[in-house]
């Protein structure tokens, strides 16, 4: 089975534990133990006659997630500063116990690491294990000399699963991170003030583009007051047409808009949904909402804007290079086959009218690409790759 496929599939099964064990959570919760008894076995919880309580329920999802997850868990026991003491408590009964693996698979793994059968190497081979942990498990057996040992032997596949699931916990701490970052900016208005005011500085020449003037005197961290902008929302298409606006020339607009502050002024708003863009009566574009904005230093620039050239050129093997130049690569990258997506990525959306294209799926094909190959897109061009979506 194809990387990608194994790491979809155990995305889906970390994520059918944690739905089960969170349902657990849920009930306890709302108080609703009675109506759904999850002690009683339901979702295949053991039975017993209390109900359970949510840091059984974590611990339990961590002992059924495995290795990688039971250690975090053993990890988290012993963090005061993290957790409270229940929680502690329960994590702290996290055992490195698992449902031992058939003596036939783990003789199997003897033979192909030590490269003999295991009649040759021990006099005696216990093929009931002494005990069987998330990552090993041991065996008692006596060497030809008579020498008693315990044979240790690592579960086949654990090594993938634990890179596999650790891969998951980096890309979710990364997610959260970056999600932080931004939540964080949006919470303080004082900030989203300096924002808008920036904007109004680069835009200061073009009276296409209304940008509300803030009254600081009515301004905190928790108030902002800027001026009111008036208008029909861009994507009232009924109202624009009945106004006698031009479409195509408002996209235009638009478009032009956001090329500056990508390509020119290298701050550009990062949450262009139809509600903080405004057509007011005469054509202008009024802006709102600077709570979510990106930066795009200088040679961030000049790279995407070599990489649009590359594309308009076609050249396969320069288009890896100006994508690789981004800073998307954390760790070895397959050339050959990220060269061969980028070509397909590109025939087949070059030739094709542009009143054909949908730029959603076109994006969204090109971040599944970012996927397959493990590449990080930094925190700005994540926030990009979004705005232009």
């Amino acid at each position: 089975m194809p990387p990608t496929a194994t790491r979809a599939r155990r995305a889906r099964q970390i994520a059918e534990v944690l739905f089960r064990h969170g349902l657990g959570y849920l009930v306890s919760i709302f108080g609703l133990e009675r109506f759904v008894p999850l002690h009683r076995g339901l979702l295949g919880h053991p039975r017993r006659p209390e109900p359970y309580a949510a840091p059984e329920h974590l611990r339990m999802a961590l002992e059924e997630l495995g290795a990688a997850w039971i250690k975090l868990g053993q990890f988290l026991a012993t963090r005061a500063d993290l957790l409270p003491s229940s929680y502690q408590r329960e994590l702290a009964r996290l055992q490195d116990a698992a449902a031992p693996v058939p003596g036939a698979q783990i003789q199997a793994v003897i033979e192909a690491e030590l490269g003999r059968p295991v009649s040759e190497l021990f006099a005696r081979f216990e093929s009931e294990p002494l005990a069987a942990a998330s990552i090993g498990q041991a065996h008692a057996a006596t060497l030809l000399d008579g020498t008693e040992v315990v044979v240790k032997v690592r579960r086949p596949g654990v090594v993938e699963q634990v890179e596999q699931d650790l891969e998951l916990l980096l890309t979710l701490a990364h997610t959260v991170q970056e999600f932080a970052l931004t939540l964080r900016a949006e919470l303080d208005y004082l900030r989203e003030g300096r924002n808008a005011e920036r904007f109004a500085h680069n835009f200061a020449d073009n009276p296409a583009v209304h940008i509300p003037r803030v009254f600081w005197d009515y301004t905190t961290s928790r108030v902002l007051t800027l001026e009111r902008i008036r208008g029909i929302k861009i994507d009232n298409l009924t109202a624009l047409e009945a106004a006698g606006f031009d479409r195509n020339e408002l996209a235009e607009r638009v478009a032009r808009i956001l090329m500056q502050m990508v390509f020119e002024d290298g701050f550009f708003h990062a949450d262009p949904h139809p509600g903080n863009f405004f057509v007011e009566s005469n054509g202008a574009i009024g802006l709102i909402d600077f709570g979510m904005v990106g930066i795009v230093d200088g040679p961030t620039q000049d790279r995407l804007a070599q990489l649009l050239l590359v594309l308009a050129q076609q050249d396969p093997d320069r288009l890896v290079d100006a994508f690789l130049e981004l800073g998307v690569a954390r760790r070895y990258v397959d050339r050959l086959a990220l060269r061969e997506d980028l070509r397909h990525f590109v025939q087949a959306y070059y030739d094709r009218p542009l009143r054909e294209l949908r730029l959603e799926p076109l994006l969204k094909e090109a971040l599944a690409i970012v996927r397959r190959h493990h590449l990080h897109l930094p925190t700005n061009l994540v926030l990009l790759a979004k705005t232009v979506m």
